[in-house]
């Protein structure tokens, strides 16, 4: 049957996601059109394409544990020199997120997986372009600023056209999103 590659991620959500995505292709990331805006809770994992159906049942599991929850982007980081990025930071809902990340890759599931880097949520928006770019994109969204309420999150798969899909949504089970701005997370976050 063959394997195919396959990631989780909150979606950025309009008119958010389009902008970012159109601002990484503008510093000259030739990959951004084929990446919607995100936060990844699994990176690209290579899987047999007969697992995918397990897969879509346990993060219907984690989406069941889930609750909506406010997500705030503000401001830039990167993590130079250890890996070629430029990111918005999450501001709130980082906890949430990172709890997510450890439900999506639990050792009883079946895309259980270490990580090549502790998990930092946040939102690329410069990946291995020159140095020049890279500064500009961290300096051009310094202000950078977006919240919406996070209602679940989604199943991509690459396709050999090297784009990411979306196979299926996985809303959470509940409908009460906190109020937003009521706590700001604040974090060891690599700055310049």
């Amino acid at each position: 049957m063959g394997t195919v590659t396959i990631g989780v991620s909150i979606a950025v959500p309009e008119p958010h996601g389009s902008q970012l995505q159109e601002l990484r292709a503008g510093f000259g990331d030739a990959a951004a059109h084929g990446i919607p805006t995100h936060v990844t809770l699994l990176p690209p994992t290579e899987v047999d394409a007969g697992l995918v159906p397990a897969v879509e049942a346990h993060l219907i599991e984690v989406a069941g544990t889930g609750r909506p929850f406010p997500m705030r982007l503000s401001g830039t980081g990167t993590f130079r020199p250890l890996s070629p990025v430029v990111y918005v930071r999450i501001v709130t809902g980082a906890e949430v997120c990172a709890w997510l990340q450890k439900q999506v890759r639990a050792a009883s599931g079946p895309v259980a997986r270490e990580l090549q880097f502790p998990y930092h949520p946040h939102v690329t928006v410069a990946h291995g372009i020159d140095d020049a770019a890279m500064d500009r994109a961290f300096e051009e969204l310094a202000d950078y600023e977006a919240e919406w309420p996070c209602t679940g999150f989604a199943l991509y798969e690459q396709g050999a056209d090297g784009v990411w899909r979306k196979l299926r949504e996985f809303p959470f089970a509940g409908t009460v999103v906190p109020p937003q701005g009521s706590h700001v997370e604040r974090g060891s976050i690599p700055t310049r």
